[in-house]
């Protein structure tokens, strides 16, 4: 299917994501044939009038062959050293590649805070848009030398994906080791089927995602379909692809690529919804019975306590927190009406009951349409 007919308008701004396993070899270092390779894609681009922003895995693999250590390090304190040393290492391999077809690139190092905290959020985007407007290639990592536990976002695939609502991309295109997105692991299953366009992230696909293989950086394919869920949710095309091939950028533009295509929603959602979805951090989580999801995911209904069958974790009210299926599986998130201990006490009650057991007046949703994010659909 080609990209363009799919929703993706000339001269858009396009997301590429890079893969640890891509460009960097645990003993050799950087794959700068493969960096190079990519650099002449993305020129390509620029040239075709889009607006191209890099996300790049990497600094903890080029570090780690810098310092000749034999495995990936596992500590915190680790990895932030070996991604200080890397990181440098990274860009200038970058540097270097993208000058060759005369561009200018520029390293952005981001942590969850800065998506988070609207000030840091705005300045952000803002910088990220006077780049593109200058034709310079913003190279984006996720800041691992000074990120600790309750501000990393864990994964690149999940900063690509917050990166593509920031800047309002067209597109997303994940460059991995593997085709696309397989019905299981085809390195194990060779009946494993290819799976060409993704119109909803089912529970089904998400079982599939897990047991599917992938790189051996953070991320793997199950992280790759929670990217696909908040880019299709917020309007924006996902494309799953194989980096290995070095016309890999140019194939998708044309239309003539192998790899997976995830279907945007027809209507992009408002900056409010954007927050709700995906910046904001949920604080907890409800599991819902099949009647409430039928209610949000048909009938793009608010949710009612009589639906919740469990609340989990601590939150107050207006908290962002996680909607579950009865599976676990997450489908929606949303600004709570009401804190963890208040909604343990109206679960699975009726809306009308609501004041009599708190003792005080209440909207009776649990979370309102208007505050609901559907994720995947």
């Amino acid at each position: 299917m080609n990209v363009i007919a799919a929703g993706v308008r000339r001269n858009a701004r396009i997301v590429v994501k890079i893969g640890t396993n891509l460009i960097t070899d645990r003993l050799a270092g950087l794959n700068l044939e493969r960096i190079n390779s990519l650099a002449r894609g993305v020129s390509l681009l620029r040239t075709s009038g889009h607006g191209v922003v890099v996300v790049s895995s990497g600094a903890i693999g080029a570090g780690a062959a810098a310092r000749r250590l034999k495995e990936r390090p596992r500590s915190m304190a680790e990895k932030q050293a070996t991604a200080a040393i890397g990181q440098p290492i990274l860009m200038e391999a970058y540097e270097a590649a993208f000058r060759r077809h005369a561009l200018t690139v520029a390293q952005i190092l981001l942590t969850r805070e800065d998506f988070a905290i609207r000030g840091r959020y705005l300045n952000a985007r803002n910088t990220i848009a006077v780049l593109l407007e200058n034709g310079v290639v913003p190279v984006i990592n996720e800041n691992d030398t000074v990120a600790v536990e309750e501000i990393r976002l864990g994964d690149n695939d999940t900063l690509s994906a917050m990166v593509a609502n920031l800047i309002g991309a067209d597109l997303l295109i994940i460059l991995s080791d593997i085709d696309g997105f397989y019905t299981d692991d085809p390195s194990r299953n060779p009946r494993a089927e290819f799976v060409p366009v993704v119109e909803a992230i089912t529970p089904k696909i998400e079982r599939q995602a897990r047991k599917t293989g992938g790189e051996s950086g953070t991320g793997g394919m199950a992280t790759k379909i929670q990217a696909a869920k908040r880019c299709m949710s917020a309007g924006i095309a996902m494309i799953i692809a194989n980096g290995g091939n070095p016309r890999i950028l140019q194939e998708i533009v044309s239309g003539g690529y192998r790899g997976t295509l995830f279907l945007p929603s027809a209507a992009r959602l408002s900056v409010k919804k954007k927050w709700i979805g995906f910046v904001s951090h949920p604080r907890g989580s409800v599991r819902i019975d099949a009647g409430a999801e039928a209610a949000l995911t048909l009938h793009r209904k608010s949710l009612l306590p009589s639906g919740v069958l469990e609340v989990s974790g601590e939150f107050a009210e207006k908290d962002t927190i996680a909607v579950l299926d009865t599976a676990g599986n997450e489908i929606a998130r949303g600004l709570c009406r009401f804190s963890s201990a208040d909604l343990a006490k109206i679960r699975g009650k009726k809306t009308g009951d609501v004041e009599k057991i708190l003792g005080r007046r209440s909207g009776g949703e649990v979370i309102h349409k208007d505050y609901l994010v559907l994720l995947g659909r």
